[in-house]
């Protein structure tokens, strides 16, 4: 991250606050979550800073991938939005830039006409494979943690979405 580190741990200086006002306990789980919120800040700077090069955020890349997993290379757009979990307008916003960008394109389906589909393109195909390989290359963001940490992580929050029913 391009920021200046800060002089003190703001979780931890929030969790020391929290504690003196509402106790150990309740500081446990703010704190938690506030490393989470954090994490997923810095993860998504981190990744954007990776991907800018090549006209990407990460949910660009995201859409990409998920076009490029499908074996015609094109969902509906409503389809983009369940699957990346984003509003519509979000998910027209990023095929609105990935298009302008020639990475993918609008078509009609063949067999209903209210339903748009999105369509990765062999350029959309070709960033997607050279912003994979950057992200590999970084761990995702992922590269201060090991092997076994990085599951771990996995393992904790897919309790946490499991329980959310984010998926059965």
């Amino acid at each position: 991250m391009t920021t200046k580190p800060l002089h003190i741990d703001p979780i931890e200086e929030a969790r020391r606050h929290w504690t003196e006002r509402w106790g150990g306990e309740p500081a446990r789980p703010m704190a938690a979550i506030t490393s989470i919120m954090r994490a997923q800040q810095i993860l998504l700077a981190r990744l954007n800073e990776l991907l800018g090069p090549l006209g990407l955020t990460f949910p660009r890349y995201e859409a990409l991938m998920l076009l490029s997993f499908t074996r015609e290379g094109t969902l509906p757009l409503g389809k983009i939005g369940e699957r990346l979990q984003v509003h519509r307008t979000s998910v027209t916003n990023i095929v609105d830039k990935l298009e302008a960008d020639g990475l993918v394109r609008r078509i009609a389906h063949e067999s209903d006409r209210r339903t748009t589909l999105a369509e990765i393109t062999e350029a959309g195909r070709d960033v997607a494979l050279r912003a994979t390989e950057l992200l590999n290359a970084d761990s995702f963001g992922l590269a201060a943690l090991d092997e076994a940490e990085q599951e771990r992580v996995t393992e904790l929050l897919r309790t946490l979405r499991q329980e959310a029913g984010d998926f059965e």
